[in-house]
């Protein structure tokens, strides 16, 4: 059988799907990586179960118990999987029918939630945010006819903006009976006062997600949460893997939630914080910066003059920033995630030494 016909016996939706382009997929050859929301520096931490030769549980008790104590839920609230990528995609799993219901979501915005709609064989919908990154409530309204999940990222990647809370309230009201609402909250470490997971009493449709990779500094280790009523995670292990979290995660993963973990979790969302206030400030203060926009996250949007020649230049510097460019109402935009001071300084003598930097140029 010959590749070309072995192609035509994937699904068309396969064949025509653009993957998502993470981070690492991009590539580079960079010493400088602010492309993937990741924190700068290793976290130390120990393999404790040897127990290799044994299939790990489905949910791992400690991980379970030590993650709901965390987020002020029961233990009958969260599940465990591998990313909050696999969460995405879980819900659709249980919840929409291929070719019968839709998904929801509002752009610009985290690119998983098209990708797994189109892999699942879910119809997406979108419905651009306002000008200020907020949502287009009454453009949701007009689209909810057949979609089972709206996903909604607060803080939303790439824009690096919460979401309003009374908006929440609002949509939440408008899909109650209808439609699952589900808040990406991948980056709310560094805004914990913004979670809706208190929430979760009051609206039985709410789902949150959650993530160790972000403010937890263990995106290697893929490990992520969702967050919903008892009778939502019920129907989510209906269809989650057997085993979705391997035993040297689950071991790590227990570490990190304990009360030394959280700790150290918050005073490196510290750090990170401070670093993020001083990079703000420095780039407006770089010619080339035309604006820069407030973050409650562990990354900068800002949009330069001349943007591809800026991302190409600290490109090849081994400076490897994430390229927005293509996303709803972000043209010349580019993100940078928070990395060391030293890395952050780093950013700024290459943006200040750009040739021509002080003359406006054309979008290159």
């Amino acid at each position: 059988m010959s590749t070309n016909s072995v192609e035509a016996l994937a699904r068309a939706n396969v064949r025509a799907l653009t993957p998502y382009q993470s981070a690492r997929r991009l590539g580079g050859n960079g010493d400088v990586w602010l492309n993937a929301n990741e924190y700068p520096l290793a976290v130390p931490f120990d393999l404790s179960q040897q127990t290799l030769n044994r299939y790990p549980e489905c949910q791992p008790k400690l991980v379970i118990e030590r993650y709901a104590a965390y987020a002020g839920l029961n233990a009958d609230q969260v599940l465990v999987s591998r990313g909050a990528d696999e969460g995405i995609e879980l819900l659709m799993r249980a919840f929409c029918e291929p070719g019968k219901d839709a998904v929801l979501f509002c752009p610009p915005t985290y690119g998983m939630y098209s990708v797994s709609a189109e892999t699942i064989g879910v119809e997406y919908r979108t419905v651009e945010a306002r000008e200020d990154w907020q949502l287009n409530l009454s453009g949701i309204a007009e689209q909810l006819d057949g979609v089972k999940l709206v996903y909604v990222c607060s803080p939303n990647n790439p824009t690096g903006n919460l979401i309003n809370p009374d908006d929440f309230r609002e949509l939440l009201e408008m899909t109650r009976g209808k439609a699952l609402l589900v808040a990406d909250e991948a980056y709310i470490e560094f805004c914990p006062q913004a979670s809706l997971a208190g929430w979760l009493k009051d609206y039985p449709h709410l789902v949150v997600l959650r993530t160790l990779s972000k403010a937890f500094a263990l995106a290697g280790l893929r490990c992520g949460f969702t967050l919903a009523n008892a009778e939502v995670i019920a129907l989510l292990m209906k269809v989650i893997a057997p085993y979705p979290l391997s035993t040297p995660v689950a071991d790590i993963a227990g570490q990190a939630l304990s009360d030394e973990g959280i700790a150290l979790m918050r005073e490196h969302v510290g750090q990170l914080i401070a670093n993020r206030e001083k990079l703000i400030a420095d780039l407006r203060q770089c010619d080339c910066v035309e604006e820069v926009f407030n973050s409650e996250t562990n990354y900068i949007l800002a949009r330069f003059t001349a943007s591809s020649q800026v991302f190409k230049t600290l490109w090849d510097q081994g400076i490897i920033l994430r390229d927005q460019n293509k996303q709803p109402g972000l043209s010349g935009c580019l993100r940078i995630s928070i990395g060391t001071r030293e890395e952050c300084d780093r950013v700024i003598s290459a943006l200040k030494s750009l040739p021509g930097a002080t003359v406006p140029q054309e979008q290159a």
